[in-house]
């Protein structure tokens, strides 16, 4: 397959890989190595394992929230849906104590500059009603956020919906608007909230800075998040440590490339390490259900579901210590799992991956659940190492 440059990576710069919307149909066992189950833990067992496997993670983890509860009404938020209502909110954020507390949104359509953003403080709760939406006026920049948590520690966002303007944004350049941005921020839990039609993605993970500087997140948990219809993808995860995504949905990434589900992509401005993803579903995406790239190490995914994508149910390119285990990887338009380039140290078992590579048959008017003549449901490159598979249920062949 012919390599392409795209511009497009997770903070905006170009990177490399296959690409992602030509189907490999033939010649699949040249781009195979398949490590016997033996070999492959002898040689796991040589490496360092990421923590993962000490259970870093916790679906409801504690945050250390002040006590004080403030109203944004109280503020002068009117949340009838044509107010802005930005610096009303703020203001609420900034009357809060040193000890932070809690800011209470009620039902209402609250508009927002994103050029400006809602700036959330350490220990601070941010909670909206279910019929709380947080909008973004339209604007004309490249780069926004309706609500961001920067170097801080022990935040919240609970509840409501927060949303773009992908389709009345004002300009045509650039790929980074955010309903949240979490950068260099530390113990950050968000749950039970949507996030949909940002100019770039439903929420970037990531560091705050460059070089020596450079601050990463550190255990970031979606519990419960929706992110949908963004237009560049559903998650960008950059610098971090430990985060946990679980019980969310990333669905429906469409406009701007990658265009996927989430997308582990630090590029040089750092490294990630321990991500889980569990319970989560990556589905209907115009790119791939998850792509991680390199300077990654120890991704996890536990009963994910990745249909119906237009790229790869899950494509890696180089990253190291890849479990997938329990997992749905189907219907995707090319490889349920696709482990590329130099990624080292994967482990693929108890799985479903099934009737992928779904571009061919539909483009000859073939059922996707016909019985294939060659493997469609996982590819290894021979450039990969130690990789070892078993126990799984692929499409049955002719």
């Amino acid at each position: 397959m012919k390599n392409q440059s795209v511009p497009k990576g997770a903070q905006g710069k170009s990177r490399t890989y296959s690409s992602v919307f030509t189907l490999r149909i033939v010649n699949f066992t040249s781009h195979r190595k398949l490590l016997s189950t033996a070999a492959a833990a002898l040689a796991l067992s040589a490496v360092a394992l990421p923590a993962s496997a000490t259970n870093w993670w916790n679906a409801t983890p504690p945050q250390t929230i002040g006590s004080t509860v403030l109203d944004v009404r109280s503020f002068g938020a009117s949340g009838n849906g044509s107010t802005d209502d930005t610096a009303a909110i703020q203001a609420a954020v900034d009357a809060l104590p040193s000890s932070g507390g809690t800011i209470v949104v009620p039902d209402g359509t609250y508009m927002i500059n994103a050029t400006k953003g809602i700036s959330l403080r350490s220990h601070t709760r941010l909670s909206l009603s279910s019929s709380t939406y947080l909008k973004a006026i339209p604007n004309s920049s490249d780069r926004y956020w309706v609500v961001k948590i920067w170097k801080a520690d022990n935040v919240e966002i609970v509840g409501g919906h927060i949303i773009g303007e992908r389709y009345q944004h004002r300009g045509t350049y650039g790929q980074w608007g955010y309903c949240v941005n979490v950068s260099g921020s530390s113990n950050v839990y968000l749950h039970n909230v949507s996030l949909s039609d940002s100019w770039g993605d439903g929420i970037l993970v990531g560091g705050l800075g460059w070089g020596k500087d450079m601050v990463p997140s550190y255990k970031v948990t979606l519990n419960g998040v929706s992110a949908t219809g963004n237009r560049r993808q559903g998650m960008s995860i950059t610098p971090a440590n430990q985060v946990y995504i679980v019980n969310s949905s990333f669905t429906s990434s469409k406009g701007n490339a990658p265009q996927a589900g989430v997308d582990i992509e630090p590029q040089t401005q750092g490294d990630v390490s321990q991500v889980r993803l569990e319970n989560t579903t990556l589905s209907d995406n115009a790119g791939n259900g998850l792509e991680v790239h390199n300077r990654v190490n120890g991704v996890s995914l536990y009963k994910v579901t990745a249909e119906n994508n237009k790229g790869f149910g899950v494509y890696t390119g180089d990253p190291t210590n890849i479990t997938i285990q329990s997992s749905t990887l189907s219907q995707n338009w090319l490889f349920g799992v696709s482990i590329s380039a130099y990624t080292s140290h994967v482990k693929i078992f108890d799985n479903t991956i099934n009737y992928n590579g779904d571009a061919w048959f539909y483009a000859h008017g073939v059922s996707i659940f016909s019985k294939g003549w060659a493997p469609r449901d996982i590819s290894i490159a021979d450039t990969a190492s130690y990789v070892t598979q078993y126990n799984n249920t692929v499409s049955p062949m002719k």
